[in-house]
């Protein structure tokens, strides 16, 4: 399993896992440019501007127009909005009792499902298998509780601040009687305590995780 990270965190998110499954398109179409001849599948999470440019997404249906689009159906509209053919576009649908939840791509070795997130707008990670590897990718959520993949290859989560960071910024902003943004972040994006707790409990000895904003890959939690 192989990743490039494009771009991650407030500026722009852009990840692309074996060179030709792009998971968000959050950048320019200029900074993707250079790796867009590889790709044949791009996952979408939501639609807040770091993770979802319009222009780009254009850009790149142009071209490339018989490129697929996976994603929930809270990104249909940004979509069709932006151009993309419908006929090109893969719609998730969370597992039913009794179904999976999972679509497969044959032409790349490739099983794909979506992965309900807590965020102030509709938003989801994405589990994917790869031949025998499977990798976890969630942003842009207020926790993972409840949520499972166990003995992953690569795990991809946010968490960029610590709670004693986020606390202190508060702290700090509430007696200067300054806006606190960080009340919202608390609620919308995984700590890095909380991560670590989750991570724990789903890594296995060989796993490996990104705090997605940090770019750093560490072993097994428990390690």
């Amino acid at each position: 399993m192989t990743y490039n990270i494009i771009a991650t965190g407030s500026g722009g998110n852009a990840v692309i896992i074996n060179d030709n499954i792009l998971i968000d398109c959050g950048v320019s179409y200029k900074r993707l440019q250079p790796y867009i001849t590889p790709l044949r599948l791009v996952l979408l999470t939501h639609e807040h501007g770091d993770h979802f440019r319009s222009g780009t997404v254009r850009a790149l249906h142009r071209e490339r127009p018989a490129l697929r689009w996976g994603c929930c159906a809270w990104m249909v509209p940004h979509l069709l909005a932006a151009g993309v053919d419908k006929r090109v576009i893969d719609v998730y649908e969370f597992a039913a009792p009794g179904k999976s939840g999972m679509l497969v791509y044959k032409h790349l070795a490739a099983i794909i499902k979506p992965e309900m997130l807590y965020h102030n707008v509709s938003n989801c990670g994405w589990h994917i298998w790869v031949g025998l590897e499977k990798v976890f990718y969630a942003t842009d959520t207020g926790t993972l509780d409840g949520i499972e993949a166990k003995d992953y290859d690569l795990y991809m989560i946010e968490a960029n601040n610590t709670q004693e960071e986020i606390e202190a910024r508060l702290r700090a902003k509430e007696a200067a009687g300054e806006f606190a943004y960080e009340t919202a972040a608390m609620q919308n994006h995984l700590s890095q305590e909380q991560a670590l707790d989750w991570l724990a409990k789903n890594m296995g000895s060989n796993s490996r995780f990104l705090f997605m904003h940090q770019h750093q890959e560490r072993g097994a939690a428990h390690a």
